[in-house]
């Protein structure tokens, strides 16, 4: 995902001819995110456009499933934009985004390959920024109903017997 920012005064067909043409997500001023293909958009209200959209694509590169789109990463950081984290997501992304200068990129987001971007994670991954951010996608990313299919979990089985009935002695590929 790279954000672009879209200037105003585009029809909504040019908009989506340049958010398709960047590949990524578009930052369209006034606390707006949206996706690509359209699937999901987001408003900010305390964060910055840029912030929250560093924040999603730190998301997918700290736990990247292919199969899982954006738009669960995104419900996963908007417990971020609220007035208690905006300083610190703010200082967080300003270092990443330094780090990302320093190895020669615009900024985090402009930075392509995944592989560079899991590199500049790792020089911050000590950092409390890291840690919260980190820790809050095991809950705010794998406790989405709606991700569980993806990764092929019913969900908890007490109510319907246990698992010892449900599939616990399925062994069919042996």
């Amino acid at each position: 995902m790279r954000a672009s920012i879209v200037k105003q005064g585009l029809t909504r067909r040019q908009l989506l001819q340049n958010i398709a043409a960047t590949g990524g997500m578009a930052v369209i001023g006034a606390g707006f995110i949206a996706a690509p293909d359209a699937a999901w958009a987001l408003e900010v209200t305390e964060i910055s456009e840029h912030d929250m959209a560093t924040l999603v694509q730190m998301a997918r590169d700290i736990y990247p499933h292919d199969r899982v789109g954006d738009a669960f990463y995104v419900v996963a950081m908007k417990g971020y934009d609220t007035a208690d984290h905006k300083e610190n997501v703010a200082k967080g992304v300003a270092e990443l985004d330094a780090l990302a200068k320093a190895a020669g990129a615009e900024d985090y987001l402009s930075t392509q390959w995944e592989d560079n971007r899991v590199a500049l994670l790792k020089q911050i991954e000590d950092s409390a920024f890291f840690q919260t951010v980190r820790g809050g996608l095991v809950t705010g990313l794998y406790n989405q109903k709606a991700v569980w299919p993806i990764f092929g979990y019913e969900g908890e089985s007490f109510s319907k017997g246990g698992y010892i009935d449900r599939g616990f002695n399925d062994i069919n590929w042996l």
